[in-house]
């Protein structure tokens, strides 16, 4: 997708200029020599951004973009400094000397010299859009940075063409005599959607790349679509129509077609997995002519678009082809004509970024001493004036918005008219509910869990039994050499040193058999539940709603006619609502286009009347403002009159009534659908857990019965030499061999013992959780001490469902001090290899099954709780 062709702008280019002598001039005539030589760096400095910014070469390379962007800033903001105190114009008495000349930055044969700094403003700000393209074509949109930074990039530029649209200097400077088409506001508005639509392109490549749902990808790139659209048709209007390089209009033709049709393309496939082939046939036929049509006009566009078009045309073949030989022979559905379908939905991920605060020029201190003070103390009043009028009209109108809002909500409109024509909606949060049921495989889907549930209860038990067999067969082996030498045979009985083991093992198969309960108890929760549940199931969720249906008997049959004019009262009140908004936005554009400091600075004359002549100009708007709040009052009454009558007819207490029945049930399936989930999900993290716990006690028992045979070997030996007289030499041998040992080795330090769990956190009852034990650094010690204290949560409360409480298992009474020594030698004066202190090798564990989920950490988990719980 990173290869996609997009489109940067060419910077304006201007002749050399000099602003020093002009502006000094002006300055010693105006004010005086001592101002003019108090202002003589400050035009120096003028002057150098000047040249930095509009004079020096640019080059392609990311370091001189960026040295350009801000060059570019610093020269526009010097610029807002200079404008209001410098009048530059033919007239003898401003600064009259200075003229601009910049050419077209699409046909530069073409050029513009101008007294005007409005001129100047316009071009830099067109520039510094220019700019911005250039450092988002220069990214590389093959890596996740390089997306940011071409979409921020993009976003900037337009950003930078809004300015010069919305702030009127594009306009100020056709005013003033500018005829290159390049700095007009229907340039800049073009400029503007043509640079979103690369910016949300961008985001298309994202989503496209991170695998999102076909449904958003569909909405991206039809929004992408959009852009490219109203770029298109900005070109193909005066005065654009004639002005661009063909190749520019076809490509972005190309690119509005490519992006509809790439909708359409995500569209069919979510439409297939919905088993919508009917309208997934017809929205492919409508991508792939859209394609067709724009490929025939398309000239002088680049390989690499022509590519992605051509394949982008393959991909929906080939899905319509296949469409439709399953509508054919499976579905037989009929295809609904294009007419019929309804528009794409498209979701904008971009916006046009505010410049406003790189451009802030209030910080700067350029010519600061020029400005006049009772001119700027002017501006100021009249500025509170302008604000407190706005200020006022907009409470009203979002007071009267507020009133309307409120009153359709209590006569339930227009909701219940949409009821009526079938197009039943949900409240937004209960939907996000229940769509994310559905998403996690809705109530139909618990039965695949519950079964996941009782394999890992399998699994742990058949690990379990194992475990307990090794031990059993080693005591007996034990018992048996015992019994064959009788006093002689002195090591340690297993049954003393395998305790700890044997007390851990207990406490698994209690806590199995504790979650056998809990697993019953949700398994008949859901047995029990799944007719409240299954509601979920119901896609979409609406058809699940009750619906307002006509009267059987009719008297005078006039309900359609109730139904229409209440309608039209609503489509009358929501264009009052429109108007309002306009209003409120025309407000809003005449304070920003409203600059009257040129005004202050050049008139005659008291500041309070030229104030008290340019307020009146807002007068009218709040004329209007007070038409429109009388008139929605006004209809207000009326449309309230013909919902009485409109509710007498369709009964709608009665529907309402039975929808909110409706809403609660699904809040309460809901409810119920995430307390199960939630049960299930804490079972199988338990499972999986323990199953790792007792994995680890499998693998201790392997390291125990390993040592204990080799302990065994040199004992018989040992026997066996003692019967044969060769007791002497034997003990001699075993005195040295004791004595190699260093000292450091010969008491090995004992495994660091497992903290008590503090109590409290959220505790539901079902299941003692199994202890983890940290990787050994120490070597492993024998087995006569006491098992450690697992770390458990909060005690436990009583079971879900009304269920009893299940059996605690009490820990063993006596733990060891943390000094303590386990156990004791396997026979007086042996010192074999599981007494040595170095590191042994960890066993691979036993051959049992593994678990079907990886285990979430060590554990116990400090976050475990819920339904399973330790007890």
């Amino acid at each position: 997708m990173a290869a996609n062709v997009m489109l940067a702008i060419h910077e304006k280019k201007a002749t050399a200029v000099d602003l020093y002598r002009p502006l000094r001039q002006y300055i010693a005539s105006a004010y005086s020599e001592r101002e003019a030589a108090t202002a003589d760096d400050d035009l120096c400095a003028v002057r150098d951004l000047r040249a930095a910014a509009v004079e020096a070469p640019s080059l392609p390379d990311p370091s001189s973009l960026e040295q350009r962007r801000a060059a570019l800033l610093a020269y526009a903001r010097a610029l807002a400094l200079v404008e209001p105190r410098f009048p530059i114009s033919p007239d003898r008495a401003h600064v009259h000397s200075l003229s601009f000349t910049w050419h077209d930055a699409f046909k530069t044969n073409k050029k513009v010299n101008l007294p005007s700094v409005h001129l100047e403003r316009a071009a830099v700000l067109f520039n510094l859009g220019a700019v911005y393209s250039q450092v988002a074509l220069a990214a590389d949109r093959v890596t996740d940075v390089g997306i940011r930074t071409a979409c921020g990039a993009f976003q900037s530029a337009a950003g930078a063409f809004a300015l010069l649209r919305e702030s009127g200097l594009a306009a100020k400077a056709v005013a003033a005599g500018a005829t290159t088409v390049d700095v007009t506001p229907d340039c800049a508005g073009m400029l503007e959607k043509l640079m979103l639509a690369q910016a949300q392109e961008c985001f298309f490549e994202k989503v496209i790349a991170g695998g999102k749902p076909h449904t958003l990808c569909s909405k991206v790139a039809r929004q992408v679509g959009v852009y490219y659209e109203e770029a298109y048709a900005a070109l193909c209007a005066p005065p654009l129509i004639q002005h661009f390089d063909k190749t520019w209009v076809s490509h972005v033709q190309l690119k509005a077609a490519q992006f509809y049709a790439d909708a359409c393309y995500r569209c069919s496939l979510d439409l297939h997995e919905k088993e919508e082939i009917a309208q997934e046939i017809a929205r492919l036929k409508i991508g792939m002519s859209a394609l067709a049509d724009a490929k025939k006009a398309a000239k002088g566009v680049a390989a690499q678009l022509l590519d992605a078009v051509n394949k982008l045309e393959n991909n929906m073949k080939t899905n319509l082809d296949r469409a439709m030989k399953e509508n054919n022979s499976v579905y037989l559905m009929r295809v609904p004509d294009a007419g019929t379908l309804g528009a794409l939905p498209a979701a904008s991920l971009v916006k046009s970024s505010s410049l406003a605060e790189v451009l802030d020029a209030s910080k700067e201190r350029l010519f600061s001493s020029l400005v006049p003070d009772g001119s700027m103390k002017a501006l100021s009043k009249y500025t509170e004036m302008v604000d407190d009028i706005i200020r006022t009209q907009a409470e009203k109108l979002q007071q009267s918005s507020e009133i309307t809002r409120v009153k359709l909500k209590e006569m339930d409109l227009p909701d219940s008219i949409l009821s009526l024509e079938g197009n039943i909606s949900i409240p937004v949060d209960l939907k996000e509910d229940v769509e994310a049921v559905q998403v996690s495989g809705g109530p139909a889907g618990l039965e695949a869990e519950l079964q996941q549930l009782r394999d890992l209860s399998r699994v742990n038990q058949d690990l379990l039994v194992q475990t307990e067999e090794m031990l059993q067969k080693e005591a007996s082996e034990d018992a048996q050499f015992r019994t064959q030498f009788g006093s002689r045979w002195t090591r340690p009985q297993s049954s003393t040193l395998t305790k700890n083991i044997q007390d851990r093992l207990n406490l698994f198969a209690a806590n199995l058999k504790k979650a056998a309960g809990s697993d019953a108890l949700i398994e008949r929760g859901v047995k029990e539940n799944y007719p409240l549940m299954s509601i979920l199931d119901k896609r979409p969720i609406e058809s699940a709603l009750p619906s307002i249906s006509r009267p059987i008997m009719s008297l005078d049959g006039n309900e359609d006619a109730i139904v229409g004019a209440l309608k039209q009262s609503l489509r009358q009140l929501q264009s009052l609502g429109e108007e309002r908004a306009g209003l409120e936005d025309m407000l809003k554009e005449m304070k920003r286009k409203d600059d009257i400091l040129p005004k202050l600075m050049a008139g005659v004359g008291s500041h309070d009347d030229l104030l008290k002549k340019e307020i009146t100009k807002y007068d009218p708007i709040c004329a209007e403002i007070a038409d429109n709040i009388v008139a929605q009052e006004q209809l207000l009454l009326q449309i309230q009159a013909q919902n009485e009558q409109f509710a007498a007819v369709f009964n709608l207490d009665d529907f309402k009534v039975a929808r909110e029945r409706c809403y609660k049930q699904i809040a309460a399936a809901v409810v119920k659908y995430q307390e199960t989930k939630k049960n299930i999900n804490d079972g199988l993290n338990f499972y999986v857990t323990l199953q790792d716990a007792i994995g680890r006690i499998q693998q201790q028992c392997s390291d125990f019965i390993m040592t204990r045979n080799i302990q065994c070997r040199e004992m018989i030996e040992d026997v066996q030499r003692k019967l044969a007289g060769f007791n002497l030499s034997s003990s001699s041998n075993v005195s040295q061999r004791h004595s190699s040992v260093p000292p450091d080795q010969q008491s090995p330090s004992p495994p660091p013992h497992a903290p008590h769990a503090q109590p409290g956190g959220d505790s539901r009852p079902g299941y003692s959780q199994p202890e983890t034990r940290p990787p050994y650094s120490q070597p492993y010690p024998t087995y006569g001490a006491p098992p450690q204290q697992p770390q458990y949560g909060a005690p436990p409360q009583q079971p879900p469902y009304g269920g009893g409480h299940p059996g605690q298992y009490q820990q063993p009474p006596h733990q060891p001090p943390p000094g303590h020594d386990y156990g004791q030698p396997a026979y007086p004066g042996w010192r074999g290899p599981y007494y040595n202190g170095q590191q042994p090798q960890l066993q691979q564990p036993g051959p049992y099954p593994q678990a079907p989920y990886n285990a979430p950490g060590s554990y116990p988990s400090q976050h475990q709780n819920n339904y399973y719980r330790p007890q």
